[in-house]
């Protein structure tokens, strides 16, 4: 699943003209942890909207921490003429977007990381690509997992059942053919 959630923060959300509150959002994503716990749930978040003060990124980054989700895809505001959110004002300096933005990558390395982890040793179907890369081609299982075998051009865009059995330094998982 990709579910965008923005922010965290209920002001910004406000301020975004979103029309859902994040407790809607922590219940969505609980009752489909609930009904599918091995799925993998990627969020949208942008950072540095006008507005976003210090305290309202840690709302972010607070309720992210607590969010059982498997990875963000992290956004810096940048301004787009003729939108509304140019003429909200309170800039958010883009040095600190950047770090709030690198502040939120780290977060998605972990929870990537904890989300192969929760996974090792399950086995599951993947789609071989034709990415080769080092002498290995690459793959993402039916929960999107990211895993990768020795080359093997006869297994370009094929479906093979493997066994997750590690992470690598890389944070791709290492898995066994069945």
């Amino acid at each position: 699943f990709h579910i965008p959630l923005q922010s965290g923060s209920p002001d910004i959300l406000k301020a975004m003209r979103r029309r859902y509150k994040r407790e809607l959002y922590a219940e969505r994503v609980a009752k489909i942890k609930e009904l599918m716990p091995e799925c993998c749930i990627g969020v949208d978040v942008i950072v540095g909207f006008p507005g976003e003060s210090d305290a309202h990124f840690k709302e972010t980054q607070d309720f992210l921490i607590d969010l059982d989700v498997s990875y963000l895809h992290v956004f810096t505001y940048s301004e787009r003429d003729n939108t509304v959110a140019i003429s909200i004002g309170d800039i958010v300096d883009k040095g600190k977007r950047a770090e709030r933005s690198k502040m939120l990558q780290i977060l998605s390395s972990k929870k990537r990381r904890e989300f192969y982890k929760n996974n090792l040793n399950n086995v599951y179907d993947v789609l071989w690509e034709a990415e080769e890369n080092d002498n290995y081609m690459y793959g993402f299982t039916s929960n999107y997992i990211k895993v990768k075998i020795p080359f093997n051009p006869l297994k370009i865009n094929t479906i093979e059942k493997v066994k997750v059995t590690a992470i690598d330094k890389d944070g791709i998982c290492i898995v066994e053919c069945m």
